[in-house]
C-alpha cells in the first residue's frame, strides 16, 4: 500500500516538476544541488594550520565547559580528556583523531519521498528554509506571533518551492501551543504536509528522543536504525560552553545514527573575539569538542562540521548580517571542515531588515553566495529569514526562492559540452545577423538560461499597466497562489494514525509549560 502511493505521489511530483520546468525554462526539480564550481579557498595551508594550531592551544589550555551533563564529563575523562569539575582540556590532537578515526565524509538524510532523500557531504548542497523565529510578517499582517497554523502555511509554501530542497524544523515557533509540546506538532506537521527531509527536536534529551520514535513511527524501527532520517544542530554556548540541553539531545541522535550538525553559534566581538581569525580558532575548538564526543557516543555516527558565525554593530552591539567579516567567516569554515574530513553546515540568506527590502536581498544574497562558494553540505535559513532571525516573512521565503534558483544554477557551472559550444549556430548565423531565429536558438530557447519567477523583467510601460508592483507584492501574490495550488504529499492513514496516539499519549504525560 505504502509503496502504490509512493507511486502515486512520484507520478503526480513528475507532472508538476515538468510544468514547472517548462515555466521556469529550468531542468526538473533536482533533491538537491550538486556543485560543479570550484569552492573560494582564501586562505593558505600554512593559514589554516595557524588558526588549527591556535584551537588546539585553546582547547588544551582553556579547555571548554560541559554544564549540567555528568554522563558526557564521564565519556570525555574515560577517553582520556583532562576533566576537572565541568570543565574539560584536551591534549592537542585528541578531538581531531578521534573524529578523523570514524566519523563519515558523506551520507544520505532519507525523505519519506524517496525521490526527496538529499546527500550530505562532497560536492552536494541542500538549502533548507528559516529557522527558529517568534514571529511572522507578510504585507496582509505586518509582525505577530507565530501559530501552528502560520508554521502549516510556511511547510506547504516551502513544500511548493521546488528551490528548497529541506523541509527544515521549527520554521517558526508556534507560540500558541505549550512550549514543552509543541515540538510534536511541528514535526507531526512536516510529516503529514511535506515528503521531504526533516530536522528533529534540538532542546533536550527527551525531545530528541520523541523525535527519533516519531521518525520510527513514519519510516520503521529497522530503517531508522540503520538509515539517516532525521537531522539536527547542536549549538554551543559560546564562548566556549556546550550545555546539557544541547549535549543531551546530541547524544541521542548519535546513538541512534541520526544526523548532528555540530554548530558553534557565534557572534564575533560579543560572543567571540572582535576579529575573523580569533573567531575561527574558538569555532573549530568549540566544534572538535562536540564532534569528538558524538564519535565518543557512537564511532561512526554522522555528523558535520557546523558555523553560525557572524559580527555585531560596535555601535549599537545589534547582530549584523552580510558583512565583508562573515565572508571570511564562512569561507574559511568551509575550507577547515574539509580538512577535518566531515560535511560542513551553516547558514544562508540572513538579514537584519525588518521587512523583505533591498536591504534584506542585498544582505541575504551575500549571505547564501559565500556559503555556497565555501562548499556547504547544508545550508540552514537558506530562506524566510527577517529581523536578525526573530521573523520569518511570507514574502521573504518567495524572493529567497529566486535566489536560491540562482545559486543552484551558478553552480552547475559552464557548460563545455558540443550543444554548448554552439558552434554550427554561430557558422549557420555569420557576421552581422542574430540568433533569435537560429535553429539552435529555437532548439533551446526553453532551458537556455535561468528564469526567476518572482522578477518582472518586462519594459516600464508593461509593468506600468500590470499595477507597479514591487517585488514582495508580487511574491505576496505568489505564495498565495502557491498556497492555493498547494497538494498535501498521501500518508498511510494506518501511520498517521500511530502517529496521532503517540502524540496523544506523550502529551497527556506532562503538564502545559509556557516555558522552552
Amino acid at each position: 500500500m505504502i509503496e502504490a502511493m509512493n507511486s502515486t505521489r512520484r507520478a503526480q511530483g513528475g507532472r508538476q516538476a515538468r510544468r514547472a520546468s517548462r515555466l521556469s525554462g529550468a531542468g526538473p526539480r533536482a533533491p538537491y544541488i550538486l556543485r560543479r564550481i570550484a569552492t573560494f579557498d582564501i586562505l593558505s595551508d600554512e593559514g589554516l594550520e595557524l588558526i588549527e594550531h591556535n584551537a588546539d592551544i585553546i582547547l588544551e589550555e582553556i579547555g571548554v565547559e560541559i554544564r549540567g551533563d555528568p554522563e558526557s564529563l564521564a565519556i570525555l575523562h574515560e577517553a582520556g580528556a583532562d576533566v576537572s569539575g565541568e570543565s574539560v582540556r584536551f591534549d592537542p590532537g585528541f578531538c581531531r583523531n578521534i573524529i578523523t578515526a570514524s566519523a563519515p565524509s558523506e551520507f544520505k538524510q532519507h525523505a519519506r519521498n524517496p525521490a526527496n532523500t538529499v546527500m550530505l557531504g562532497g560536492a552536494n548542497t541542500v538549502l533548507a528554509p528559516g529557522w527558529g523565529p517568534p514571529f511572522i510578517h507578510n504585507l496582509d499582517d505586518g509582525r505577530r506571533y507565530a501559530t501552528i497554523e502560520d508554521f502549516r502555511t510556511l511547510i506547504k509554501i516551502c513544500h511548493t518551492l521546488p528551490e528548497y530542497h529541506h523541509s527544515g524544523g521549527v520554521i517558526c515557533e508556534p507560540v500558541d501551543l505549550p512550549a514543552n509540546k509543541r515540538h510534536f506538532d511541528m514535526l507531526a506537521s512536516h510529516f503529514r504536509y511535506s515528503d521531504r527531509a526533516v530536522f528533529g527536536a534540538l532542546i533536550g534529551a527527551e525531545r530528541a528522543q520523541d523525535s527519533v520514535d516519531m521518525a520510527k513511527i513514519i519510516f520503521g524501527d529497522d530503517f531508522v536504525a540503520n538509515n539517516v532520517c532525521l537531522y539536527a544542530v547542536s549549538n554551543s554556548n559560546a564562548p566556549l560552553v556546550w550545555d546539557s540541553a544541547m549535549t543531551g539531545a546530541l547524544k541521542v541522535y548519535a546513538r541512534n545514527n541520526q544526523a548532528v550538525a555540530v554548530t558553534p553559534w557565534t557572534l564575533a566581538g560579543a560572543m567571540s573575539p572582535c576579529t575573523a581569525a580569533g573567531t575561527l580558532a574558538q569555532v573549530l575548538a568549540e566544534a572538535l569538542a562536540g564532534l569528538a564526543l558524538a564519535q565518543l557516543v557512537n564511532p561512526g555516527a554522522p555528523c558535520l562540521m557546523g558555523s553560525f558565525a557572524s559580527t555585531i554593530s560596535m555601535q549599537s552591539g545589534a547582530p549584523t548580517f552580510g558583512t565583508p567579516e562573515s565572508a571570511h567567516l564562512v569561507l574559511v569554515a568551509g575550507q577547515l571542515a574539509r580538512r577535518l574530513g566531515v560535511p560542513f553546515h551553516t547558514v544562508g540568506a540572513l538579514t537584519s531588515s525588518k521587512i523583505p527590502d533591498g536591504q534584506a536581498m542585498e544582505e541575504g544574497t551575500w549571505g547564501l553566495m559565500m556559503s555556497v562558494l565555501a562548499g556547504a553540505n547544508f545550508i540552514n535559513h537558506a530562506g524566510g529569514w527577517l529581523e536578525g532571525g526573530l521573523v520569518h516573512g511570507f514574502e521573504k521565503a518567495v524572493m529567497d526562492a529566486d535566489l536560491c534558483g540562482k545559486v543552484a544554477a551558478f553552480a552547475q557551472g559552464l557548460d563545455l559540452s558540443e550543444k554548448a559550444l554552439a558552434l554550427d549556430a554561430i557558422r549557420e548565423v555569420g557576421p552581422g545577423a542574430h540568433f533569435l531565429a537560429s535553429a539552435h536558438t529555437h532548439a533551446n530557447f526553453e532551458t537556455a538560461f535561468f528564469q526567476p519567477q518572482n522578477a518582472d523583467a518586462k519594459p516600464y510601460e508593461h509593468w506600468l499597466e500590470a499595477g507597479s508592483k514591487d517585488a514582495a507584492t508580487r511574491a505576496n501574490e505568489r505564495w498565495k497562489k502557491l498556497l492555493h495550488e498547494y497538494q498535501q504529499p498521501l500518508l498511510d492513514p494506518a501511520i498517521d494514525e500511530a502517529l496521532e496516539e503517540f502524540i496523544t499519549r506523550r502529551k497527556s504525560s506532562m503538564p502545559d509549560l509556557s516555558y522552552a
